[in-house]
């Protein structure tokens, strides 16, 4: 079977940090305002990944957390962690704008748990880095960057330990016109020199990946380009059991969010070369693909969990969502008032993906009240959807999109039926970026509604496209509706 080629994941999975503990590597990745957060992710090979747990359920119960009095935490939550692996011990290390503290978990158990939290003071985009002369570290920061010393057990700041800047206006070896200070630390220390990997972005330029390398983590610093190629950039190092040497970094890519790419890593000098003559190929030679293992259909089977495929939008209301009141469905009940689709609890999502997918669901209706709203979304700010309205004695399926940043209904048709069938079709070819959205009463035959979106990367919700399973009330609580299934389907390469 053949390799796979870049992008080896052709969906949302951004600032990735990887580990290799014996043959197994694990990744972590962004998800922000998603819960449960800080997805956990295993492989085999660097290639083919699936998820296996996540570092917390929700991070805390502000009012911005959980879609409150009109607060929201879209674009920040958890950002850019730091996942390590120390005497028997897996760390992960990120930050939160919400909560404005850095967080430190621990495990002895990575794919299961349970995990221990510790709270610092708030750091941008930090690194962990356990030294050999027992030290452990932050490198951390944007511009100026900082290494900050930590108690043994890496639970608090040390009293006393360093914490300085160890590579002041770390942009310049990108030249004199920044528009991105550079920032996303990664930290390694690779026969006795240590490496900080950076990201910067020249005016007019790309996302650049840096490298600075010293024998001492205070310095004397010398830093230079790495890859400058497709904006392909951030991210650290990893190597396999056979001595072969990787970056794992991203791309952004338009409406499908910011995706993974595996660069080959060659050493000279004891220098880090990137890519094959300073491109990134777009076979990994590695194989073969085992197919996309982070998005999956789900039939709800009973039981107290979701498949870990899914996260809520912020966090959930666990009163007004079960798998268990009515067996094989997935029962989204309306729990409050909502002023539409970005202020709804409850919502479920799963990563759209390239270059083209479709979701599809079956919805029942009949326990729907008058205001309320329920189906299927491409979600982001710029987002969406075709599901069914009920008006009083009514009922309607209706297309609707917010390619303004305000919801517009295009079009609305009245069915009586209380089983409907509802399915969007995603194309991310070249970064067409192009939703369609389908209904049907039967599952077989489908029909088009409304007009296509272009859907839009927009930095305040900074992530990629979702698909959204969704019910909120507009003007009475207490109604449900009831999903029986959720299929995706697409090509990954």
């Amino acid at each position: 079977m053949a390799n796979v080629n870049n992008p080896i994941i052709w969906a949302d999975v951004p600032d990735p940090s990887v580990i290799r503990v014996g043959d197994v590597y694990y990744m972590t990745s962004t998800t922000m305002h998603m819960n449960p957060g800080v997805p956990v992710m295993k492989s085999r090979d660097l290639v083919n990944w699936e998820i296996v747990n996540y570092v917390y359920g929700v991070l805390g119960e502000r009012d911005e957390q959980c879609l409150e009095n009109g607060r929201n935490e879209y674009g920040k939550g958890s950002w850019a962690s730091s996942l390590r692996y120390h005497n028997g011990i897996y760390y992960v290390v990120f930050s939160s704008q919400t909560e404005q503290k850095t967080f430190v978990f621990q495990t002895r158990d990575v794919e299961r748990g349970p995990w221990e939290k510790h709270v610092l003071p708030f750091l941008h985009d930090m690194s962990l880095l356990f030294d050999d002369d027992g030290k452990v570290l932050l490198v951390h920061g944007s511009g100026d960057i900082r290494a900050l010393e930590l108690t043994s057990d890496c639970t608090a700041v040390k009293p006393g330990g360093l914490n300085q800047v160890i590579i002041p206006d770390s942009s310049a070896v990108a030249g004199h016109d920044i528009s991105l200070p550079a920032e996303g630390a990664h930290v390694h220390k690779v026969n006795g020199m240590y490496y900080i990997f950076l990201i910067t972005w020249p005016r007019g330029g790309m996302r650049t990946q840096l490298c600075y390398r010293a024998e001492k983590i205070t310095g004397p610093w010398e830093g230079r380009i790495v890859l400058q190629d497709a904006g392909i950039a951030q991210g650290g190092l990893v190597d396999t059991p056979d001595g072969k040497w990787y970056a794992l970094l991203f791309g952004d890519r338009g409406a499908v969010g910011r995706i993974p790419y595996l660069v080959p890593v060659r050493w000279e000098s004891g220098w880090p070369i990137y890519g094959v003559q300073g491109r990134v190929p777009l076979n990994t030679g590695i194989g073969p693909g085992r197919g996309l293992k982070i998005v999956s259909s789900d039939g709800f089977s009973p039981g107290p969990q979701l498949s870990l495929v899914w996260q809520w939008n912020h966090n959930p209301d666990n009163a007004n969502w079960s798998l268990a009141e009515r067996p094989g469905y997935l029962r989204l009940r309306t729990g409050r008032i909502s002023k539409g689709l970005t202020d709804a609890r409850n919502t479920l999502t799963q990563r759209t993906f390239g270059p083209e997918c479709s979701g599809t669901v079956a919805v029942e209706t009949a326990g729907m009240r008058s205001g309320d709203c329920a189906g299927l979304a491409v979600f982001q700010r710029q987002y969406g959807f075709v599901g069914v309205k009920v008006c009083g004695t009514g009922q309607y399926v209706v297309m609707a999109e917010a390619s303004s940043d305000s919801c517009v209904e295009v079009e609305q048709i009245a069915l009586e039926h209380t089983r409907l069938y509802f399915q969007i079709r995603c194309d991310f070819t070249e970064q067409r970026d192009q939703a369609s959205f389908f209904y049907s009463t039967s599952g077989q035959e489908w029909i088009p509604i409304g007009r296509p979106l272009q859907m839009t990367y927009t930095l305040p919700h900074f992530m990629g496209y979702r698909f959204a399973l969704f019910n909120y009330a507009t003007e009475t609580v207490g109604g449900y509706a009831d999903f029986d299934f959720f299929r995706i389907t697409g090509s990954t390469s």
